[in-house]
């Protein structure tokens, strides 16, 4: 039975907790309609309080009627739910990306901000085996490595969680038609310009017919053994890391001289973590730039994407041109006011609110921050980052580093020094671009709001 699936698949990979507050993105297709009808029928059970969220992506025709059928299912069923929208073929002309990944960037960014605003631990969605299958197919013909063949993960960052990834498509197809549930059919799906929609209109059909008729759910297997390989590797990464790349206050180096020792699956690895520090990505990073760093000569230099000049000088690759020097800097704010930071070139202003005056509140980790005034203590300390710094950021299980939860973003290794960092008592409340500390946060509890906002 479907549902006895999804409590394997919660269960075995910890996806969800007793009384967890879940944000379903909801499409209104027939993989999320699925979703939140299966969740609805494990919320007594397990206590969930759901919330759905519909991102309009500005791209079909039908979108309107995509958006009023999920309100309506919202409505009959008294869940809350949030919507979205973005023009998302502008943002992919602007940031020249392909139009899905420009989709899936605006809608995770409309995800996350939600789930901050409805206070969810978890983001659910709908990914299928057979996505997973398709996902595989794609980047094996791609020339993806075991990180990229292991597919979809069952949950990323311990809050987006993919309850249905052990269930086929068709599985959840016959569920809704058992029960008599509409849902909305996407007619992109069928446009065959895209190598995913090729792949599960075409290729996917045909290896079930000619060659395995069970090639979906063995595809996945693959994923799953592929994953727990990778996870044993990146362990033995890791490890290694701490002897491959050397940090030297704002210089950071590979050392090629060690990886020449190691195998060369290892060291390619190394070579990937090392770029992903100093750009804060791997996006456009081909197989052969990494061949090409591995196999760079004495005082050669190689040009990455993006104007990154690489250089061996003694067996140590670094950028050409060294990240300027760390500017150290504090400074005591009574929240009144502006604050400037001139070594950053950077203002902010304080403004106190009262929660019962806010309908609604505009979260942008990236410019502002809103926490509770009643738990602050003035003044603030605002300073630069310094070694050993930790916090827990709003809804993560525990505190993290500082500089893990910066890489883990994405920033780049050159702007990660330009992120100020502000205390209250000592303890870290807010840094620049990410979420603010679970400890300030706003609840229930909060009288006044305190805004902290870059100008």
């Amino acid at each position: 039975m479907i549902l006895e699936k999804v409590k394997k698949t919660i269960l075995e990979h910890h996806l969800l907790q007793k009384k967890d507050k879940v944000l379903v993105a909801y499409s209104g297709g027939v993989d999320s309609t699925g979703l939140v009808h299966l969740l609805l029928e494990l919320r007594e059970e397990w206590s969930l309080e759901l919330f759905l969220a519909h991102f309009n992506h500005k791209l079909r025709k039908a979108a309107e009627e995509d958006e009023k059928f999920v309100r309506g299912v919202a409505r009959n069923h008294s869940l809350p739910i949030f919507v979205g929208e973005e023009d998302v073929r502008t943002y992919a002309r602007e940031k020249r990306l392909n139009i899905e990944e420009a989709g899936r960037m605006l809608r995770y960014l409309f995800l996350e901000k939600i789930a901050l605003e409805a206070d969810a631990a978890k983001i659910a969605t709908g990914h299928t085996l057979t996505d997973q299958a398709e996902t595989v197919l794609i980047r094996f013909l791609r020339g993806s490595g075991l990180r990229g063949l292991a597919g979809i993960y069952p949950a990323v960052e311990e809050m987006i969680i993919r309850p249905l990834i052990d269930v086929e498509r068709e599985e959840i197809e016959n569920y809704l038609e058992e029960r008599g549930i509409k849902f909305r059919i996407d007619e992109s799906n069928f446009d065959r310009r895209f190598l995913r929609n090729r792949i599960r209109l075409e290729l996917l059909p045909y290896l079930r017919e000619n060659f395995e008729p069970e090639i979906v759910s063995r595809l996945g297997r693959l994923a799953s053994i592929l994953r727990e390989e990778e996870s044993l590797l990146e362990k033995i990464t890791q490890e290694k890391k701490k002897r491959a790349i050397l940090k030297n206050n704002a210089q950071i180096s590979l050392d090629l001289e060690f990886l020449s020792s190691l195998p060369r699956a290892l060291s390619r690895r190394l070579a990937r973590e090392f770029v992903s520090e100093l750009r804060g990505n791997l996006r456009d990073i081909s197989f052969e730039d990494v061949e090409s760093l591995l196999n760079l000569g004495e005082r050669k230099e190689y040009s990455l994407k993006k104007g990154f000049i690489l250089r061996r000088e003694q067996g140590q690759l670094f950028l050409k041109k060294a990240a300027s020097s760390k500017k150290k800097y504090e400074h005591l704010w009574s929240g009144k006011g502006s604050l400037e930071i001139q070594e950053l070139g950077m203002k902010f202003k304080g403004k106190k609110i009262e929660k019962r005056d806010c309908l609604r509140l505009d979260f942008d980790d990236r410019s502002r921050a809103f926490l509770d005034l009643g738990k602050l203590g003035f003044p603030l300390l605002v300073r630069n980052r310094r070694k050993g710094d930790r916090y827990q950021p709003l809804g993560a299980p525990g505190h993290k580093k500082l500089k893990e939860i910066l890489r883990a973003k994405g920033i780049p290794l050159a702007e990660r020094e330009e992120k100020p960092v502000f205390l209250s008592g000592g303890e870290i409340v807010w840094v620049l671009g990410l979420p603010v500390c679970e400890k300030f946060k706003i609840d229930e509890k909060t009288n006044d709001i305190f805004i902290i906002e870059k100008i």
